[in-house]
């Protein structure tokens, strides 16, 4: 029986043709979420529809398979989809203050655009303004930090070199400036609000956030920074809710009936497990520090989410409504 799904055989050609060591069937078994039966005949048609396949041997007996460069021909040229999505990133962003990731996506939209024929570049512009508009990317609104390119483009080396760097750093906190830090960085953490750098402190021996917009001079060295062997980003930013590293508490909120099946949208951190109560409202429980930051999160939702756990959230949410009060009433 031959597997019938167009659109999954027309990718995996195109990954096999762009990838140089080729396509296993445990690789394709895990990108299209099939069984290996289902994995074999997409792969059996493909091999029929492109007599070239190539099939590598691995040492330990397994098999990849590849297309040799040209094999799709004009199933690789990018559609306006492809390149609306790339403005899409780019406008993106550009909106979060990453201007160099917006510009390498510009230049990479021009390169595709290039291989269009020419009534499919008159019409490009037009469809691409109604897929931002229809996205909410063109419009977006609110506040964003402005963040130097040049920033941005040394710590992106720094990442990608590998190396330590020097840098003069301002804390948003205190103001203070911390000149010649050594850091080694790790990710750069970009989006909506602040922006942060994850590094590696020299002088506090562990991992820290550093806010992108207080670095006043940085310097890349020539020394190796070896990143650290237990260090996983993924699992150090779950230790938090957004982005503060603080003690982790078991959190449980939970919502009105009117507000749960908004909720129930959210995922309002990685670990998190909801349960539907008898009337109607939700439960929501993970382990999380940041207990500032919920806070902020939560005021959203005004009085259509109670706090159960922990105390210390409940106390610092009501610490938080008195200072706004007392502003509000001065």
């Amino acid at each position: 029986m031959r597997y019938g799904r167009l659109a999954d055989l027309v990718r995996l050609a195109l990954q096999m043709q762009g990838r140089a060591d080729g396509l296993s069937l445990d690789d394709i078994g895990e990108t299209y979420q099939v069984s290996r039966r289902t994995a074999e005949r997409m792969r059996d048609a493909i091999r029929d529809a492109f007599p070239l396949t190539e099939e590598i041997s691995e040492p330990a007996g397994r098999k990849r398979w590849r297309l040799p460069p040209g094999t799709t021909g004009r199933l690789a040229d990018p559609t306006i989809e492809d390149i609306g999505a790339l403005h899409r990133g780019a406008e993106l962003a550009r909106q979060s203050g990453d201007l160099a990731t917006a510009n390498h996506l510009d230049m990479l939209s021009d390169r595709l655009r290039a291989r269009l024929s020419g009534p499919r570049r008159t019409r490009l512009e037009p469809d691409i303004a109604a897929l931002l508009e229809a996205d909410g990317v063109a419009l977006r609104p609110g506040p964003r930090e402005r963040i130097p390119v040049e920033t941005l483009n040394n710590l992106r080396q720094a990442i990608l070199a590998g190396v330590w760097i020097e840098a003069d750093h301002r804390a948003r906190a205190t103001g203070l400036l911390s000149r010649s830090a050594r850091l080694g960085p790790l990710a750069m953490l970009l989006g909506e609000g602040r922006q942060y750098l994850a590094a590696y402190s020299d002088w506090a021996k562990d991992v820290r956030l550093f806010a992108l917009a207080g670095f006043e001079r940085i310097e890349l060295s020539n020394e190796s920074f070896e990143r650290p062997e237990d260090f996983d980003l993924s699992t150090w930013m779950q230790r938090s809710f957004g982005i503060w590293q603080e003690d982790v508490h078991d959190v449980v909120w939970r919502f009105t009936p009117a507000a749960a099946p908004d909720a129930r949208h959210y995922l309002f951190h990685p670990t998190q497990e909801m349960t539907d109560e008898p009337d109607g409202s939700l439960t929501v429980r993970f382990r999380a520090g940041g207990l500032r930051e919920m806070c902020w999160h939560l005021f959203r939702w005004g009085a259509e989410v109670k706090i159960i756990e922990p105390r210390a959230l409940g106390e610092i949410m009501l610490a938080q409504i008195k200072l706004a009060l007392a502003h509000s009433a001065g």
